[in-house]
């Protein structure tokens, strides 16, 4: 595939959402092998910056890069939509450090770059194709990216009480970019915007470029664009971020409630693996393990449970596979007084936490996922849960019983319901998802 420029000289103007600032943004043609380059006219010099992630310094709800004394905030929706429609030359030229928010979607750069009409070059479109692995988490969020031959994002957005949980997965193209990604908005929770306005954040925030989430209730100047629009935001902005490795990605992303800062830390790690493969380095290969045939087994003892998962004290939540089949599995947890987590939950009423059965339910989940042959050097991470319920409290001397149900496994991602009970009575229960990793990418 050919690289693209515009025809022509393309302009906006606008207010950017950080900064406030009134700003003029020129779209204007490069030569092939150029790049994305922004360029600061109101800067001494006009000093250019090449949008890379190593020129990152901000990624509080947004992605500023700086070289030298030049800056430029919110880099990503502009990216997005360049890197959305397939235009790899362009200079960009700003008489501030933002670009204009516009209505906080990238619908309105399409449309510049639409205008100006985007033309292939002589010289051929370089990718870098992802061929392992790589993966990063941070806390309830994570990003994994998978190789694949084009460009897949499959993702979930979620707030911290789940009630605006979203899911969708896209190949991106240009005609799938313009229509199901460019129009969607950003979006904040209301009870951020104080904190946002004490950084210095949001000073040209309005409804007129943002939605604002307050409970269960969607403030916003027109209804939804998108029924999940949120999640198709944050694919907007994952798309813009991993534009900072400088070429074109080949790879499917999966991400589990991301943002500018993990965004970015991907793509380091994928920064640092092109890096590689330019120079032509390859890490030696570690010996292979030992694989276990356990595809036969009904029971599996502790040691085998250690065998598969790659969780160890105080963070291994099963004691024994007691029964196992190709799609359900059922595994006993022993609750004492001994464990660590009592001393805290709580002095005087010892409780299981609850989380800690969700994460017991995750660990059977994936010893099935996992003892498929087919998953064979595999390891399953834990991406989303929904429809959560915890229904009695789980107290020292208890043994919890954890059953698992795989529901759903299409490519890397796989879905499993599960329940946790004592004494024959659920103690709580949820519908889990997961995808798989090479088990040396966790090394």
């Amino acid at each position: 595939m050919k690289q693209r420029t515009l025809l022509r000289e393309v302009s906006i103007k606008g207010n950017a959402l950080h900064t406030g600032d009134a700003v003029h943004m020129t779209f204007k043609p490069a030569p092939a092998n150029h790049g994305i380059v922004f360029k600061r006219t109101d800067l001494h010099g006009q000093p250019e910056i090449k949008p890379r992630v190593e020129f990152v310094t901000d990624l509080v709800r947004a992605t500023t890069i700086q070289q030298g004394h030049a800056k430029i905030h919110t880099v990503e929706h502009v990216l997005s939509a360049l890197s959305g429609c397939g235009v790899d030359n362009l200079l960009i030229e700003m008489d501030a450090g933002e670009p204009p928010i516009m209505d906080g979607s990238a619908r309105e750069f399409v449309k510049l770059i639409q205008q100006g009409e985007p033309v292939e070059q002589d010289a051929e479109r370089e990718y870098f194709t992802l061929t392992d692995t790589v993966s990063v988490s941070r806390g309830n969020s994570s990003v994994i990216a998978l190789p694949y031959d084009g460009l897949k994002i499959t993702c979930t957005s979620a707030d911290d009480r789940g009630i605006h949980t979203q899911h969708l997965s896209l190949t991106i193209d240009p005609d799938t970019y313009v229509t199901q990604v460019a129009a969607s908005r950003t979006f904040t929770i209301y009870e951020d915007i104080e904190e946002l306005i004490k950084m210095g954040k949001i000073k040209g925030g309005s409804l007129d470029c943002a939605v604002v989430i307050k409970g269960d209730k969607i403030i916003s100047k027109e209804p939804l664009r998108f029924a999940d629009e949120f999640v198709r935001h944050k694919i907007l902005d994952i798309i813009g971020d991993i534009t900072l490795l400088g070429l074109p990605l080949k790879a499917h992303i999966v991400a589990t409630r991301p943002g500018h800062a993990i965004n970015a830390e991907l793509t380091k790690l994928l920064h640092e693996k092109y890096e590689a493969w330019k120079k032509g380095g390859k890490k030696a290969a570690k010996p292979a393990t030992p694989k276990a045939e356990i595809t036969t087994e009904t029971t599996l003892d502790i040691r085998r449970v250690l065998d598969l998962l790659p969780h160890r004290y105080p963070f291994v939540m099963l004691d024994r596979v007691v029964e196992v089949s190709d799609d359900t599995l059922t595994a006993i947890k022993n609750v004492t007084i001994n464990e660590p987590f009592f001393q805290g939950h709580y002095p005087g009423n010892p409780v299981m936490p609850g989380v800690l059965q969700v994460e017991a339910m995750a660990q059977a989940a994936g010893i099935l996922l996992i003892r498929r042959t087919s998953m064979e050097g595999k390891t399953a991470l834990f991406m989303s849960c929904d429809k959560v319920k915890w229904r009695k409290p789980v107290r020292p001397g208890d043994q919890l019983s954890i059953a698992v149900k795989l529901t759903k496994i299409r490519g890397p991602i796989a879905c499993a319901e599960a329940e946790c009970s004592v004494n024959g009575q659920a103690v709580s229960s949820a519908d889990l998802m997961f995808t798989f990793v090479d088990s040396s990418a966790l090394d």
